[in-house]
């Protein structure tokens, strides 16, 4: 059939839909699934961490205490034990009842966004930040606004010249997607002091917090001001992605009109997944998981940092040294584009994510082309020593040209 000889449909979309893209990662992820491809690409927990034993034992459990329960609607709010637990382990005083569960953290970012931006509203992000949120916010038709950092974090002075009109700052404070920063004790004091001050809320966004290496990172933001933040975690990084669970915590002006979004969009997160959930964080159990994923993914980091120095030395490539969480960042000399080198890269078995898309706003100017996310924790150390060799190839590769 010719494209001209296409049926005419009877949709009209919505202006909004004109805002929404495919994920740059989620389409690079199609090419990993090519064989032998060794994938630095997606931002994906490894698999070898995933307890199926407790979940198996759970779900018996679960089911056969309460199955009917279970398996029934729900609360919006979600699974009040779970909310208890989630209360209660953070640092900070925190009631239940400001404790929604949702559908993966995601969802929580999609539930901000209806909540608080309308078309043309400033959002103000990291300079990188998480490409997923600006696919949240982007519905919406916000202006984002990206806001200067450096190793640091975000910068004050930068914060105060473009707060004015802003609903929200949107902030991952610790070993952030993309580039494994986080944010220091200083500096997440003048942060605190400096929305409170300009009257700009925090979205404080926090997957990776319990990924640490070395050290916990400083206190959440949220712990500063909890009345001026709303706090984001999830279950997806220290248990399974595909439980899809989430909470978020607001104050209690701002709650209702949350959970009022979230009945709308699914009136509630699986029931089962939730109880399920709860029924493995029972005891001690997080107690003893996590620091098994941690030493995972230290060592895996340690081998991709030994590999680049190996690999990369004098090919002028620079990267971070992430103190925790699943990803480091790196920059290709003046000249290069990442998004050039990675038909070159996956030619050679290796994929990565060009840093361009983490940016806000349509043109990333040439630094932002020069960057590159790398993930270090679904691949073994075999691999990452082959895919960084292999990525080492391709600069050349492009540096010859």
């Amino acid at each position: 059939m010719k494209p001209n000889d296409l049926p005419s449909t009877p949709w009209v979309l919505a202006r909004r839909a004109a805002r929404m893209n495919p994920s740059v990662i989620r389409e690079i992820l199609k090419v990993t699934e090519r064989p032998g491809i060794i994938s630095f690409a997606g931002g994906l927990p490894s698999p070898s961490t995933f307890p199926v034993a407790e979940f198996a034992a759970a779900s018996a459990q679960v089911l056969g205490q309460d199955g009917p329960a279970a398996l029934q609607y729900a609360a919006s709010e979600g699974f009040a034990p779970l909310r208890e637990r989630i209360a209660a382990q953070l640092p900070w005083p925190v009631d239940p009842a400001q404790v929604l569960i949702t559908t993966g953290s995601q969802q929580g970012l999609d539930l901000v966004a209806k909540v608080l931006v309308d078309p043309g509203s400033r959002v103000l992000v990291e300079t990188p930040t998480y490409l997923g949120a600006l696919q949240a916010f982007a519905p919406m038709e916000p202006e984002v606004v990206g806001v200067a950092n450096d190793a640091s974090g975000v910068l004050v002075d930068d914060l105060e010249a473009k707060a004015a009109g802003a609903r929200f700052l949107y902030l991952l404070p610790n070993f952030q997607n993309p580039t494994g920063r986080t944010i220091t004790e200083a500096r997440r004091a003048e942060l605190s002091q400096a929305a409170a001050r300009l009257g700009v809320p925090i979205v404080e966004d926090n997957p990776y917090g319990d990924l640490w290496f070395d050290q916990p990172p400083p206190a959440p933001l949220t712990a500063r001001n909890p009345h001026g933040c709303i706090y984001l975690g999830s279950f997806s990084k220290v248990l399974a992605p595909g439980l899809r669970l989430g909470f978020l915590v607001a104050p209690p002006t701002l709650y209702p009109k949350l959970l009022q979004a979230k009945q709308a969009a699914d009136l509630h997160s699986p029931s089962f997944n939730q109880r399920m959930a709860h029924e493995v964080m029972q005891g001690d159990f997080l107690a003893r998981h996590v620091p098994r994923i941690r030493a995972l993914y230290r060592a895996q980091r340690d081998a991709m940092l030994a590999a680049l120095a190996r690999e990369l030395a004098g090919l002028g490539v620079e990267w971070n040294s992430p103190d925790g969480g699943m990803f480091l960042w790196a920059r290709l000399p003046r000249g290069m584009n990442a998004l050039d080198l990675l038909p070159q890269a996956v030619e050679r078995g290796v994929a990565f994510v060009p840093g361009a898309a983490f940016y806000a706003g349509e043109t990333p100017d040439a630094d932002a082309l020069r960057t590159l996310r790398l993930s270090f924790v679904t691949a073994t150390v075999p691999q990452i020593d082959r895919g960084v060799a292999a990525l080492a190839a391709a600069i050349r590769e492009q540096q010859r040209r």
